[in-house]
């Protein structure tokens, strides 16, 4: 007999635009657990007058690579790889130019338009448009996996304590995120974001502090419901505590139904990133986001390159974790009959 998690895995699997939109999203956290090696200035290997190079990893100068400077060589200069190449070999990443590369040998003004040198052209600043995304994306990414693990943890917390618990702790606790969530929450985050030193940190319990309550409904609801079943009464009778009765007991069954809100979470920790980048109240400025590279495409409407790249991305993104969302809502439906 198949558990209740292989068969709800089944009835995921079986919406064909979640699943393999999870599959996709699952190559793109490849691709961004990867993005210092398929994208970066340095080369991933060098083999030189019979020595062995990891630039990567260890400081090279200018010198040891049969240059005339005793500083640290400079890999995008054409003369440094072909001197390597005289001698040895040089293994480059796919990319050769990480987020904050200026490609100062192009030749052209900038930015540059699309080309074999740069794939999707650079921004006005000549760092290549392709790395940016990479690196603006791993740090959405992260951004919006910590908010969303951090806000979660919290409207679990919350929403466990006023379900469980009831009565006055449930109304001052429920008063109090109706006056929390009532709150104009862009003017706060834009006075705090100004006021703050922007950072990734700063940022991130900002918007933590105005994210936990969105999950606090579905598990007040959850733990109202089955705080009076019979195992939970059993629980109680054979002594057990209310922390082990919440959080052993009932928390489990509360997050089948929290578990379909994550995916949503995640893409509106994405969008608010974005959103205050864009603003310029978001992260320090030069730091690769989506949202600079939108603001970078308002202001150079000559180079539709860059806004195409970013809307391109942004719309894929999105539009794969709202399909994961509604395929585990599917799959957590009680109602939901499996495919045979």
């Amino acid at each position: 007999m198949t558990s209740l998690y292989q068969r709800r895995w089944r009835i995921f699997k079986a919406n064909r635009l979640a699943y393999f939109s999870f599959l996709f999203l699952c190559g793109i956290g490849l691709i961004v657990l990867l993005t210092p090696f398929l994208s970066n200035e340095k080369p991933l290997f060098i083999r030189y007058q019979n020595r062995t190079y990891f630039p990567m990893f260890e400081q090279i100068t200018d010198q040891e690579l049969g240059g005339s400077l005793p500083t640290l060589a400079d890999y995008s200069d054409p003369t440094t790889i072909e001197e390597i190449q005289k001698n040895g070999f040089v293994i480059s990443s796919i990319i050769p130019y990480s987020a904050e590369t200026v490609d100062y040998f192009a030749g052209e003004p900038f930015p540059i338009g699309p080309s074999k040198r740069h794939w999707l052209g650079t921004d006005d600043q000549g760092r290549d448009l392709l790395a940016r995304l990479l690196y603006s994306l791993r740090l959405s990414l992260w951004f919006g996996l910590l908010l969303t693990f951090f806000a979660s943890c919290i409207g679990f917390c919350v929403g466990a304590t006023q379900g469980y618990f009831g009565g006055k702790t449930d109304l001052i606790i429920g008063r109090f995120i109706e006056i929390w969530g009532s709150l104009p929450q862009l003017f706060i985050l834009i006075i705090l974001a100004g006021l703050l030193k922007p950072s990734f940190f700063v940022l991130l319990v900002i918007l933590i502090l105005f994210g936990w309550p969105q999950l606090t409904g579905v598990v007040r609801t959850e733990f109202l419901r089955v705080r009076g079943l019979d195992y939970v009464r059993a629980a109680k009778s054979l002594g057990a505590s209310d922390l082990s009765i919440m959080f052993r007991h009932i928390l489990p069954n509360a997050l089948v139904a929290t578990t379909t809100y994550l995916p949503f979470i995640l893409s509106g920790a994405i969008v608010a990133l974005s959103a205050l980048d864009f603003l310029g109240l978001g992260l320090p400025p030069g730091t690769p986001s989506l949202g600079e590279i939108i603001r970078e495409a308002k202001e150079n409407l000559n180079a539709p390159w860059i806004g195409m790249s970013v809307f391109v991305l942004m719309t894929v993104l999105l539009a794969v974790l709202l399909l994961i969302g509604e395929g585990v809502r599917m799959a957590f439906d009680p109602h939901a009959k499996e495919n045979k």
